[in-house]
This record gives structure tokens, C-alpha cells and sequence, in this order.
């Protein structure tokens, strides 16, 4: 199975994840000669579960060891990550050390961890999010969130009372983590799947989701109160004539320092940038940033800009800025090129990858059209009904008569 490249950064280190691999990198001018830490899942420790065995007690689906989902924890001191073999791994990060290696019920859509760092909460593709403890590694619930579809994101709120997740059935679901049957509210209004859903970080109030439908929506979650709602094909440069499409963002970002939301899409090479304006609880759009090669993933760096990793083994990494107020490449510098050459000796993990446009489009709905087609069949029969009206002449017709009494039409000549 293949998957997607992916970015995670906290702080100044960074990881860059492919295939069943990831390694973490720091992102600091004064590390040139820092150590690179790398791990690979299909060497991790492999527990056989009831879930994994057919009626006949053999081993149906080990998977791919691939890494699906990662994170890190808000003070980057833990990270996390899923695979394909259902195992959610735990890292510490000062310095590098695997944790734990633990088997989740089923393949995982997306996982977070609470601001206290306490727990991480992965959901999965039946509805369900389940809550691991950090620091016990035997701690283990399921949240009864009620969810009947597949869960694609999961955020909780700064206080950790509140957990959102979004589905394949278009919502945004609002319940409280003590309690998480009980609902504060749904975000409704999406008409597609909602791919991701962002709690913006210095509004904590406010929450950014986009969705197949092809907008990116701001809502005051709390409430349920959609905020404003941009439709992004009409934002396209050249505009999209083809719907919305392959505007579902596999990335929503977030950099506090301009207060700009960054859109990264599924299969589309470009970025959408927007400037939140908190006061009127608006997004106003930027700029849209057009690459020659695939954009996997992109990740703000506090005190640098935009990191960008792109299908490019020559240039994998790219630093963006705002400069004079219309974003542009940053030329490559000693971090840039220190990262970019961990990269290319690393390329394998990356070579191959796809998009989030694979794992997107069998979400999408789809609509049968049965009575174009009993229609186009019904002149079809119609149609030929009439042919054979043409070639066969109607009863009691002077032809049939003459065929039918040849003698009597010698007689009369």
C-alpha cells in the first residue's frame, strides 16, 4: 500500500515521514552536524490480535507497516504515529526514544494528542476514537461519540473538554470529552466529506474544516454557527471549469506570526493563502502558490515561514516567506540545503508516494442518473420498432395482396 509523504514540526525539529519510515531532523541554523534520528514501523514489535485471524486461526491482513497518520503533542516533548499494521507507536522526543508499541482496533484516519499530553486519541474508519494514556501504557478507552460513518479528523479543544471530529457524512460533531455522547453542537452545512477541521490556535474559538465539496468554512464550533464560507474553485487561477473536485484539503495550516491559514488540496498543484482578520471573523484571500512538481505536505515554522515538500529529489524542501506582501521561494540557504541533502540520501522512503487525491476520491458521492439511461434505451427500442415498421409493409396492403394471390394477377394481365 502507498501512501502519502508527510510533514510534522514542533518547534525546530522536524519530521518528514514516507512509506514505513520517518526521520526528524532540526531545523536550527547552529545544528549543521546534528544527529538525524530515523525509525522504520516494519521493524517494530508485531502483536497478532483476534482481529487479524480467519475461521481457520490463520492470519488474514498483517498489513503494510505503512505510517498513515503522525503528530506531535503541543510541547513537542511526545510523538505519535499509526501504521498500516494497526499500531499506534509512541515516541519521547528529548532525546529520541520509542515509548510503546500498541495495537489499535482498526487502521486509524487521523490521530491528536490533548493539550494536557495526558492522553492520545485516534480515530478510525468506523466511527470510532478510542483515547490511549502516555504515560501507562496498558491505559486504553473508547469514546462512545455515536459517530455511524468513517472519521477523517479529530481535534480537541485548549481545555480538553471538548472533542471534535469530522466524517465521510459531512459533519462536524461537537461532544464533550467527559461525557462523549452528549453533543454541545453540530457544524453543519458541508455537502461533501470533511477532510480536515483546524481549531485555530491563537482564536481558540474559532475552527477552520474544508471539505469535497470545495470550500474551506470558518465556524464559531461551540454553537454551531458558520462564520463564512469560501468557495475555492472560484478562487483559482484560471478559474476551475471542472466543479469543485480535488479541492479537498489534505493540509489546513496555521502561522501565527501573520495570522495566515495556509490550504493545501488533494490532487491540485497549488496553495491557497488566506489572512484570518480576527476582529470581523473573516478570511480574506491572499495569494494562491503554484508548484511544477506534487506538493505532499506543508508545515509553518514559526520563526522561518513555510516549509514545503514537493515530488522534486532536487529540491524536496522549499522555503517559503512573505515578502513586500506576495509570498516567494526563499533562496536556498545552509538549513536548506542541510535538509534537502538528508533528503536525497533518504529518497527511497519518499519515491513513490502519492497524493491525498488517492485516498479522497473513492469518498466522494456518487449519483446514478437511472432514468438517462431507461430513456436513451426506450428511443432505442422506439427507434427501432419503426425501422422494422419500414421494412414490413402494414396488413392488407396492396404488396401483401399481390403476394398473397399471384394467380389471379396473371389472370387479370
Amino acid at each position: 500500500m502507498a501512501s502519502s509523504a508527510g510533514l510534522a514540526l514542533c518547534g525546530q525539529t522536524l519530521v518528514v515521514r514516507g512509506g514505513s519510515r520517518f526521520l526528524a531532523i532540526s531545523t536550527a541554523s547552529s545544528d549543521d552536524d546534528c544527529a538525524v534520528f530515523t525509525y522504520d514501523c516494519s521493524a517494530a514489535e508485531k502483536k497478532p490480535s483476534p482481529e487479524d485471524k480467519g475461521e481457520d486461526g490463520q492470519p488474514t491482513d498483517k498489513g503494510s507497516d505503512t505510517i498513515l497518520a503522525s503528530t506531535f503533542s503541543k510541547s513537542g516533548s511526545y510523538f505519535a504515529l499509526t501504521d498500516d499494521s494497526k499500531r499506534l507507536i509512541l515516541f519521547r522526543t528529548k532525546p529520541w526514544q520509542c515509548l510503546s508499541v500498541r495495537t489499535v482496533v482498526r487502521r486509524c484516519t487521523a490521530l491528536t494528542f490533548t493539550a494536557s499530553e495526558d492522553w492520545v486519541l485516534v480515530a478510525d474508519k468506523s466511527g470510532d476514537v478510542y483515547s490511549f494514556s502516555v504515560q501507562e501504557p496498558d491505559g486504553c478507552g473508547k469514546l462512545e461519540l455515536g459517530h455511524l460513518s468513517m472519521l477523517l479528523d479529530v481535534a480537541v479543544s485548549p481545555d480538553d473538554q471538548l472533542v471534535l471530529t469530522s466524517d465521510r457524512d459531512e459533519k462536524i460533531r461537537v461532544s464533550w470529552a467527559a461525557a462523549p455522547h452528549s453533543i454541545e453542537a453540530f457544524c453543519l452545512g458541508h455537502t461533501e466529506f470533511v477532510s480536515r477541521i483546524l481549531i485555530v490556535p491563537s482564536h481558540p474559538e474559532l475552527l477552520l474544516s474544508s471539505s469535497g465539496d470545495g470550500t474551506l468554512r470558518l465556524w464559531e464550533y461551540r454553537s454551531g454557527c458558520q462564520l463564512q464560507c469560501c468557495d475555492l474553485a472560484s478562487l483559482r487561477e484560471p478559474a476551475d471549469h471542472q466543479g469543485h473536485k480535488g479541492l479537498a484539503a489534505s493540509r489546513i495550516a496555521f502561522w501565527r506570526q501573520e495570522s495566515c491559514v495556509v490550504l493545501l488540496c488533494e490532487c491540485v498543484p497549488v496553495v491557497f493563502i488566506f489572512q484570518l482578520d480576527a476582529s470581523k471573523q473573516q478570511l480574506v484571500f491572499m495569494q494562491q502558490l503554484t508548484f511544477p512538481h506534487r506538493v505532499w505536505d506543508v508545515v509553518f515554522e514559526e520563526s522561518q515561514g513555510l516549509w514545503v515538500l514537493q515530488d522534486c529529489r532536487d529540491a524536496p524542501l522549499v522555503l517559503w516567506r512573505p515578502v513586500g506582501g506576495q509570498w516567494q521561494a526563499v533562496p536556498e540557504g545552509a538549513v536548506s540545503r542541510r535538509l534537502c541533502s538528508h533528503l536525497r540520501e533518504s529518497w527511497a522512503m519518499l519515491e513513490g508516494s502519492v497524493g491525498a487525491d488517492d485516498a479522497f476520491r473513492s469518498l466522494y458521492k456518487v449519483t446514478f442518473d437511472n432514468m438517462t439511461s431507461y430513456l436513451k434505451k426506450k428511443e432505442e427500442r422506439v427507434q427501432q420498432q419503426l425501422k422494422k415498421r419500414r421494412r414490413s409493409p402494414l396488413p392488407h396492403s396492396p404488396e401483401q395482396t399481390k403476394k398473397a394471390s399471384p394467380g389471379q394477377s396473371a389472370l387479370s394481365c
